[in-house]
Formats: C-alpha cells, structure tokens, sequence
C-alpha cells in the first residue's frame, strides 16, 4: 500500500502535461486583415503551397517542432493532417527548389513574439498564450 501512496505523490509532483482536448488555436498578427480561412487554404498556407494571405499580403508561417504535441494536434484536429505529411510537403519543395520550409520555433513562447512581432505571420498557440497583439483566426 506505500508504494501506492508513493506512486500517486510522484504523479502529483511531476505536474500534470497539457490536456489533449485543449484547443489550439489559428493565430496571426494583429493587422492581417483576414478574420477567417477555411481548412483547405490554412492547409494549403501550412504546406507553404500558399505563400500569401487572401488579400494578397505575404505570409509568414511559424511552426513548432513535429514532435511537439501542440504542432501535432494542431495539424490533426485543424488541417486534418498528419505532421509527417507536412514535413514531406516541405522537404518535396525545399529539394526540387520550388519552395521553402516554414519558420520554426522551440516553443509557444517564442510563437507567440514572433507572430506578434511579424506582418503576415501565421502560427497556432494554446489560450494560454493568447493576448491582444496577436489575433485568432477562425476555421471554418
């Protein structure tokens, strides 16, 4: 029974990781002027086979790692693709020369100055990084 007790206090001191529903939300900086994109144009911008915004404006795109579990959340339940996917797409256009692969950041805390910092960037954040220089971009 004490090694029960011990078991359940080391779970409780190691924190509890990121809750697999918790959204993850479409973020851009806070002067694109497109409030909303439907999945086939954000999947199409992520692939970077898109490389502006409806309006025209460049597109800066940021990603976090492919094993992170935001980024891949973030390509499951919002572009309806698997990470590896994307990162074939990027590879497949940085190897023929016909493209590049997205920004990458270490972590959400960088996503989040960077996109608030760059015209035209483009990313995903959890709400906890969420705030008023950046906007949310919905999905339809």
């Amino acid at each position: 029974m004490a090694w029960l007790t011990s078991l359940l206090a080391l779970f409780m001191l190691t924190g509890t990781p990121a809750i697999a529903g918790e959204p993850v939300f479409l973020v851009a900086h806070a002067d694109v002027s497109t409030q909303q994109l439907n999945r086939d144009t954000a999947r199409a911008i992520f692939a970077m086979r898109q490389r502006t915004w409806p309006d025209g404006q460049a597109a800066r795109v940021y990603v976090l790692a492919n094993d992170h579990p935001v980024h891949a959340r973030f390509a499951k339940e919002n572009l309806t693709v698997y990470p590896h996917q994307l990162q074939l797409a990027w590879d497949r256009m940085v190897f023929s020369g016909t493209g590049q692969a997205p920004n990458r950041v270490a972590t959400q805390a960088e996503m989040q100055e960077r996109i608030a910092t760059t015209p035209g960037a483009l990313g995903y954040l959890e709400r906890e990084y969420l705030d008023d220089r950046i906007q949310v971009i919905s999905m339809e």
